[in-house]
């Protein structure tokens, strides 16, 4: 990790600078494959599913006994955690659901709105150098409360087919019924486009590499929306004094180990505990499965020396982390002043893993600084607010003259002449 001490405020914004890809010809090589998916369907996306995952069967859709089979292929304690996992993502969604108010904004004059859920919707769970079962339940379990009547989800296959099994459990946990051995920008066009097999989506969710990303950010100009930018992972962690060096270097190493690309920041105002932190990243570094990748995101890392609480908060906003982990005193307190932050662990014994997995928030959030703009997944990306109101014979008598006046004003005769005719019949 790059160190820094009490570096100037005119230099902030170039330390904070997040890891760049070349993406010179990406969108025009993803633009020229969803192409072809749109033309040719399920024959583009057989086709590219033996080219890139290795997969040449015919069988796109996941059979019910395969999902049924894959329970009997987990441990227990697996199916447990799964359980409570998903219990507490439910738990935590459910109460999201706001309820509907009537307001009357002036004597006969009512408006409401509804939610409405989106009706179909697509997944994408990635599965390639990890099986991210995780993020089947936080992607279907609120689709699941929101009432989609169609959830839709594609993740890769090895190549003889497979699905893991740990993925395919948490779908029927999610009551996900179609699930699709199709990856990368394959199932992105698949779902955005639909072909004979895949039903063609409204809204297309979840995370996935640079390829997934570009083909979700075109596929959104035009033909379906989608969750949000998403880039590689990142966590920045605010610490001072009263931190544990071991907790906080483990905490910046859970989000190297997703490799390069993604970014760790760290934020303290104790010059011992940069020390120590860094000592504890290397240890236990070495001893990780993934030291290679996790190694390529600590060289686009920094470790900066501030000189205060209000120093570190104002540098956490300007970076806008997907991830912010608050390991100071009175963090409850601190956590008061988070305005850009995609979700926010609070205290010595809040791990960010804690959300990845199973405390009940979603991890499927904004990076890039897009928490500037963006919410994480929660259950209103899966519905839509629908406004209504209601004018009584006397609401427009007084209302009227008000919109008659303001369309005028505009220039629309139309819009006047809409409340003009009902108001002379109402003389």
């Amino acid at each position: 990790m790059q160190r820094f001490v009490n570096p100037p405020l005119s230099e902030w914004a170039t330390i904070l600078q997040r890891p760049e890809s070349d993406v010179s010809g990406l969108y025009e090589s993803v633009g020229s494959i969803l192409e072809e998916i749109r033309k040719d369907g399920d024959m583009a996306v057989r086709r590219y599913t033996e080219k890139f995952d290795g997969y040449a069967g015919g069988d796109l859709l996941v059979t019910p006994q395969e999902i049924e089979r894959a329970e009997t292929l987990l441990s227990d304690e697996l199916k447990s955690a799964i359980q409570v996992a998903a219990g507490n993502v439910e738990k935590f969604h459910a109460s999201q659901w706001q309820l509907q108010t009537k307001v009357e904004t002036q004597p006969g004059v009512t408006c409401w709105q509804k939610s409405v859920a989106i009706e179909k919707v697509g997944l994408y769970v990635p599965g390639g150098t990890a099986p991210l079962f995780s993020t089947v339940l936080m992607l279907g379990l609120p689709a699941k409360i929101a009432g989609c009547k169609e959830i839709v989800l594609c993740t890769p296959p090895d190549k003889d087919g497979r699905i893991n099994p740990a993925i395919l459990y948490a779908a029927s946990l999610a009551g996900i019924r179609q699930v699709f051995r199709i990856g990368g920008i394959q199932a992105i066009g698949a779902m955005a486009y639909g072909t004979d097999s895949v039903p063609k989506v409204y809204k297309i969710f979840g995370p996935g590499n640079r390829y997934v990303t570009a083909a979700k950010q075109l596929v959104s100009l035009k033909d379906t929306a989608i969750d949000m930018p998403a880039g590689p992972s990142e966590v920045l962690v605010m610490a001072d004094e009263t931190a544990n060096p071991a907790f906080v270097a483990a905490d910046l190493l859970s989000q190297a180990e997703h490799g390069a690309g993604s970014q760790v920041i760290l934020l303290t105002t104790s010059p011992q505990l940069l020390d120590q932190t860094l000592v504890e990243v290397e240890n236990q570094l070495k001893v990780l499965p993934r030291e290679a990748g996790a190694s390529g995101a600590l060289n686009d890392s920094r470790a900066i020396l501030l000189t205060s609480l209000d120093e570190m908060m104002q540098m956490s906003n300007l970076y806008a982390p997907e991830h912010l982990i608050l390991s100071v005193k009175n963090a409850a307190g601190v956590a008061e002043k988070v305005i850009n932050a995609g979700s926010v662990f609070i205290g010595h014994y809040t791990p960010e893993s804690a959300g990845d997995y199973a405390s009940g928030t979603n991890h499927t959030l904004p990076t890039y600084g897009h928490a500037r703009a963006f919410s994480g997944v929660n259950l209103d990306s899966y519905i839509r607010k629908i406004t209504f109101q209601e004018i009584t014979e006397e609401g427009l008598k007084s209302l009227g003259p008000v919109i008659e006046k303001m369309a005028e004003a505009e220039l629309l005769q139309a819009h006047k002449n809409a409340v003009t005719i009902r108001l002379e019949s109402l003389k």
